[in-house]
């Protein structure tokens, strides 16, 4: 299941459902429905893993 494979990745980064409900502006049980039923748009769904990669990758400033 698609839900399982996002869990997994937040648990690999450490990450829980309430950071990833703040990015996308919803309530946290929000985010703890659609993983409970799985009902990922495909549009979230591209988010989701473009995000969760930006979790992976943070962008740090190493300029001066």
């Amino acid at each position: 299941m698609v839900s399982d494979k996002i869990k997994a990745l937040l648990n690999i980064k450490g990450k829980k459902y309430k950071e990833l409900a703040q990015l996308f502006g919803i309530s946290e049980q929000a985010m703890r429905n659609k993983f409970a039923r799985g009902s990922f748009s495909n549009l979230l769904l591209l988010k989701v893993i473009l995000t969760i990669e930006d979790l992976r990758n943070p962008v740090t400033n190493t300029e001066k």
